[in-house]
C-alpha cells in the first residue's frame, strides 16, 4: 500500500488541497508547525470580481467563483462553522481616468454582471464575498487533529519523501529562502492590516479606494493591506497609511486602532500561483503564491491537483511551476 501523500503547511493553500483530496477519496497527511506565521491568520479572504487601477474582472473569475463558493459552502456545512459571507464592494474613484475607464468599459458591457452604473463618487461591485481564512484554517486543523491525519512538527521535505510517494508543499513564505524551482526565484512581501472600532457599518459591505476597509463583526472592522518587501521596516509606516485611509473611506465616522498585523506571502517573479510538480524532483510539488486572490484561486488549484494526480491532467500552463523554465 503505498504511502500517503504529505502536505506540507496548512495554511489556505495546504487547507483545501487537504480537503479537495478528502473530498475526492485520495490518501493524505498533513504535517504543519502551527499557525503563528500563517497569512492565512491575518488575511482579510475578500473575494472581490472586480479588481486593481484599471478596473478589471479577476482572471477567470465568472468560472471560479461559483466553484470557490460551492467549495466553502460544502466546508461550512460539514465542519458547522460560518465560513463565507456575500459582499458588496463600494468603491470609489481616485481620478477622473477611473471614471472614463468604468465609463468605457461599461459601455461595452465587459464587467456585466458584477458592475452597473456609476455615480460622481464611485460603483458598487456586487457578487463578492468574504471567506473567513483564520476560522477555516482553525476548524480544519482542529478536525485533522481529532483523526490523527494532522501532526504539529515541521518536516524536510527531502528526508519526508523517503517515506512518502509525493511530498506536496503548501507552506508560504516559509518555503521561499529555499524555492529554487527551475528559473523560479521567488520572494517575500508583507501585507499589513489594522483591527478597528467602528460602529454603524453596513455587514456587508466593503469600502474601497485603494485600501479596504472590511466589517468583520459587530462594532468591528478591518483596514489594509499595505504591501512591502522583505527586509523593508514599515510597522510605523503602515499604521499612519491605513489610518489615513480608513479616515478617508468612513467619511467622518469616529474610530479607534485596536490592533495591528502583518502576513507574510511568497510571490513569483509573475506574481501568479505556483504549482505542480518540480522540473527537478518530480515526486515533490507545490502549490503556492496565491497572493490576495487565494480565496478565490485555492479551490480551482486544489482540483488541478486531484485531476492531475487521478487522471494524468496536465496544470493550467499559466500557472504551472514549469513556465519558467520554457
Amino acid at each position: 500500500m503505498p504511502a500517503p501523500i504529505l502536505i506540507v503547511g496548512q495554511g489556505l493553500a495546504g487547507t483545501v488541497l487537504g480537503w479537495t483530496f478528502e473530498q475526492a477519496g485520495i490518501a493524505f497527511e498533513i504535517a504543519d508547525a502551527g499557525h503563528f506565521g500563517a497569512a492565512s491568520r491575518v488575511g482579510a479572504g475578500i473575494i472581490n470580481p472586480v479588481t486593481g487601477q484599471r478596473i478589471v474582472k479577476s482572471r477567470g473569475v465568472d468560472e471560479l467563483l461559483p466553484r470557490a463558493l460551492a467549495v466553502y459552502r460544502t466546508m461550512e456545512a460539514a465542519w458547522g462553522v460560518p465560513l463565507v459571507r456575500a459582499m458588496r464592494v463600494r468603491r470609489f474613484f481616485n481620478d477622473d481616468r477611473e471614471r472614463r475607464v468604468l465609463a468605457e468599459k461599461s459601455a461595452t458591457g465587459e464587467l456585466a454582471p458584477y458592475v452597473g452604473e456609476a455615480d460622481p463618487v464611485g460603483f458598487w461591485i456586487e457578487g463578492a464575498a468574504r471567506v473567513d481564512t483564520a476560522a477555516l484554517i482553525t476548524a480544519a486543523r482542529a478536525r485533522w487533529l481529532a483523526n490523527g491525519r494532522l501532526r504539529e512538527e515541521r518536516v524536510d521535505p527531502a528526508a519526508a519523501l523517503a517515506r512518502h510517494d509525493m511530498v506536496i508543499l503548501c507552506t508560504g513564505a516559509d518555503d521561499c529562502g529555499g524555492l529554487a524551482w527551475g528559473d523560479v526565484r521567488c520572494a517575500r512581501a508583507t501585507g499589513e492590516i489594522l483591527t478597528l472600532a467602528v460602529g454603524g457599518l453596513a455587514p456587508d459591505v466593503i469600502l474601497n479606494r485603494g485600501h479596504w476597509v472590511l466589517p468583520t463583526t459587530v462594532g468591528e472592522a478591518k483596514v489594509g493591506a499595505t504591501y512591502t518587501h522583505e527586509g523593508e521596516e514599515v510597522f510605523t509606516e503602515a499604521r499612519e497609511e491605513l489610518t489615513l485611509s480608513a479616515s478617508r473611506l468612513l467619511a467622518g465616522r469616529e474610530f479607534a486602532v485596536t490592533a495591528q498585523e502583518a502576513g507574510v506571502r511568497v510571490t513569483s517573479p509573475d506574481r501568479y500561483p505556483l504549482v505542480g510538480r518540480s522540473p527537478r524532483a518530480p515526486r515533490l510539488g507545490i502549490f503556492n503564491g496565491l497572493g490576495s486572490k487565494g480565496a478565490l484561486l485555492a479551490p480551482w488549484l486544489a482540483h488541478q491537483w486531484v485531476n492531475h494526480l487521478t487522471e494524468g491532467v496536465s496544470f493550467d500552463r499559466e500557472l504551472a511551476v514549469g513556465r519558467f523554465g520554457r
